[in-house]
């Protein structure tokens, strides 16, 4: 059975503002204070995991123990099957040391060509607390890779990716709407059913 989260504070470990107001809008209904490890000072932990999961759990146990609060931390990124899953826990790596997002998707546009344009996110998410108890949870969303980019919301890849089913981009969708539908919101789910939910 996983742990229930029951403090008044928890450290977002990321130092990405449109990834911190995601997990905080998600976060709001549970009333809980929320921290960025940014904000605090925390530097960013080597990711150096071989899976969105390994890659949550090394952000989430370095802000706990740097915090001394629990932190949740999400690693996400781009899977593209037609280019053997890249660029799969290397998506923000894609956007170089400037977190150029416009040229990591010029990236994935040209060394996809005309190959199969399916795609989907993935979300890892950890919960972890400063006794090093940890609880992780995942999330996808599959769609099509879109080119030109559209939309000016959200953040990273989100203005070539549509969902399956919607004939818009996560760049296009409001952020409420996306809430509903996105691989962060599935991991969520899971998180929230599992240690916030009486």
């Amino acid at each position: 059975m996983a742990r229930r989260f029951t403090d008044p504070d928890l450290v977002i470990a990321t130092h990405n503002p449109g990834k911190l107001r995601e997990m905080a809008e998600l976060l709001e209904p549970f009333g809980t204070r929320v921290h960025s490890a940014g904000a605090l000072g925390l530097p960013e932990p080597v990711e150096d995991g071989e899976t969105f999961i390994a890659n949550a759990e090394i952000k989430a146990r370095a802000s706990a123990e740097g915090a001394g609060k629990p932190a949740l931390s999400d690693d996400s990124g781009l899977v593209v099957p037609a280019l053997g899953g890249r660029p799969g826990i290397h998506s923000a790596r894609w956007a170089g040391p400037e977190k150029d997002f416009d040229l990591a998707m010029r990236l994935v546009h040209e060394e996809l060509g005309d190959g199969d344009r399916r795609a989907y996110f993935i979300s890892a998410l950890a919960l972890c607390w400063p006794d090093g108890h940890m609880e992780t949870f995942e999330g996808t969303v599959h769609g099509q890779l879109v080119w030109p980019p559209r939309g000016d919301q959200g953040f990273g890849y989100d203005p070539m990716f549509q969902p399956d089913g919607f004939d818009i981009t996560f760049g296009e969708f409001e952020p409420a709407a996306k809430h509903t539908i996105s691989h962060r919101a599935e991991a969520f789910r899971k998180l929230v059913a599992a240690c916030f939910e009486a």
